[in-house]
């Protein structure tokens, strides 16, 4: 399946619902006799054959034996990952799989859900059909475009031994598949009643650094589906940096760095993705980390007033310096199908620099030029970001950026599109939260005190832990633990866990996977529905290790 543009729409407040569905059903296992019997009657019964009684004395008819109508429990939630949202109980059995089950799907939905289907009857191992009528026992996959609620919403109904999944969009039937594999997998079943279920945020995810360390297609493929089970949506793929650059390139060969990714490989990923509904985001960082770059055109180096070299820095005065990233963001645009762009923009080190009008000069007068007298250097900085944000634009992809490379104070600012990707309020200059909130921007929460997952903890990191994030973090926790006021929770796009490989060879790849287990776990929980979880942390965790 090709990739299409992700769709965001604010999905609408789900009522609590407050009717449950009674569901009686006759045991099995009742003869067609006693059946024709009872609907007989008793005194059809006395006279049921009349050569039999001639040849004998009459004899009373034996009392039949009453059948129990069979009583069930009114149901609970299933127990999944993230929780569903709502639960409307039933009493009735379930629905479990049987080896004449079946994952159907009507003929006017096959194009579009078969391969949900088929991913879940081979997790399930149960039979795939394509069928308008479905038998008991089976799972439906459906579409309706006009039910109420956004791309990724959906409903699953457990009643009469079979189980119905609807949703307005492939993302959401996908995500109810996900519920019902939880389901059975926690608890051998999936609870009669009704699901009715939406993420709070459109934007959940993991982002991953590549660059600094070399992560396989296999590990990476992984990592999606777990992903994908978590019902998370995006993974950030940072595949550029001052130690590496970890994609094949045709219109820059010279950069790439030994081992890296093929872009079969990444294709590969790609469709991976797509068929998980996560979408994956390129990032290309600039102006700053570019030091592999830089190393194969030194000629690109930014330098202050000493000749010192600035680490990672592209002196963006050259316009040779925006011919190179312009080439690559060009090239790489197609390969990433997704709907989303990351420009970087973080920690441009000219602008640490105590007067980076005097220890830079040419940037100085190249910011004047372009912008007028009183411009600076910050200012070249943000007409960087804008032109590199002109050059992905015509893709129809979201743009995003690092907090730290949006300025105040200057004589331009950044466009209005780009998304705030915060991470921080520690870098020199950054802002706090709620300066770019009361500028109406929209931000993505990657808060770096509880959602950054540094390889060898420098810098005074720790790594995160599912307890702390279940416990204490919600998207409205922006930056370090105090949540910014709910009123602008719409402008909060959502939250991304990130792996940074600052200290490559402090953990492997499978040590790195056991170590986000939880805190993805967690987040996930989170930025599916921000409010407080009915289960304890420990019931979570359990929860967790089980599925």
């Amino acid at each position: 399946m090709m990739s299409r543009p992700r769709r965001h729409k604010r999905i609408r407040t789900i009522a609590t619902a407050t009717v449950a569905a009674l569901v009686t059903l006759a045991l099995p296992g009742c003869t067609a006799a006693s059946d024709e019997a009872r609907a007989r009657g008793p005194a059809d019964s006395s006279t049921a054959s009349s050569s039999t009684t001639a040849a004998r004395p009459a004899e009373a008819a034996p009392t039949p034996t009453p059948t129990p109508t069979p009583s069930y429990p009114l149901s609970t939630a299933p127990r999944t990952i993230p929780a569903v949202r709502e639960h409307v109980p039933a009493r009735g059995p379930g629905w479990k799989p049987t080896p004449d089950a079946r994952v159907v799907v009507a003929p006017d939905d096959t194009a579009a859900l078969a391969d949900e289907a088929k991913l879940l009857a081979g997790e399930l191992r149960i039979g795939y059909g394509e069928s308008a009528a479905p038998r008991a026992g089976d799972v439906e996959l459906s579409l309706d475009a006009g039910a109420a609620g956004g791309p990724e919403s959906y409903t699953l109904d457990v009643k009469d031994g079979r189980v119905r999944i609807n949703g307005p969009d492939q993302a959401g039937v996908f995500y109810g598949t996900r519920t019902l594999k939880q389901a059975v997998k926690s608890a051998g079943s999936a609870p009669e009643g009704t699901v009715r279920d939406a993420p709070a945020k459109p934007q959940r995810g993991l982002n991953l650094d590549i660059a600094r360390k070399h992560f396989s297609p296999d590990w990476i493929e992984d990592r999606l589906r777990e992903m994908a089970d978590l019902k998370l949506n995006q993974l950030g793929l940072h595949f550029s940096d001052d130690q590496a650059f970890r994609i094949q390139s045709d219109t820059h060969p010279e950069i790439v760095s030994t081992p890296h990714l093929t872009k079969a490989q990444v294709r590969g990923i790609n469709a991976l993705a797509a068929r998980l509904h996560i979408t994956v985001v390129p990032e290309i960082d600039s102006p700053g980390h570019l030091g592999a770059v830089l190393r194969a055109h030194p000629d690109l180096q930014l330098r202050d007033t000493q000749g010192r070299a600035v680490k990672g820095a592209v002196d963006i005065s050259n316009p040779a310096s925006a011919k190179l990233v312009d080439d690559l963001l060009r090239e790489y645009i197609p390969l990433f199908p997704g709907g989303a762009w990351h420009l970087g923009a973080d920690e441009y080190q000219a602008l640490v620099y105590r007067d980076p009008q005097a220890s830079f000069p040419q940037l100085a007068r190249a910011a004047q030029q372009r912008y007028g007298p009183s411009a600076r250097v910050q200012d070249l900085a943000t007409g960087w970001l804008n032109d590199r944000a002109d050059v992905v634009r015509p893709s129809g992809k979201a743009l995003k950026a690092w907090n730290d490379g949006f300025f105040a104070g200057g004589v331009t600012s950044a466009a209005k599109d780009i998304q705030v990707e915060y991470w921080t309020g520690k870098e020199n200059g950054a802002r706090p939260p709620l300066e770019y909130l009361r500028e109406g921007r929209k931000l993505v929460n990657l808060n770096d005190e509880f959602l950054y997952y540094v390889l060898g903890e420098p810098n005074q990191f720790t790594y995160p832990t599912g307890k702390r994030i279940y416990e204490q973090w919600t998207p409205l926790v922006l930056r370090g633990t105090t949540p910014v006021p709910a009123s602008y929770g719409p402008q909060i796009l959502g939250g991304r866990l990130a792996i940074w490989s600052d200290l490559a060879g402090a953990q492997t790849q499978a040590q790195v996977a056991a170590g986000i287990q939880a805190p993805l776990a967690a987040l996930s929980q989170k930025v599916w529905d921000a409010r407080t979880p009915q289960l304890p942390w420990t019931d979570f965790k359990a929860l967790a290790d089980r599925l």
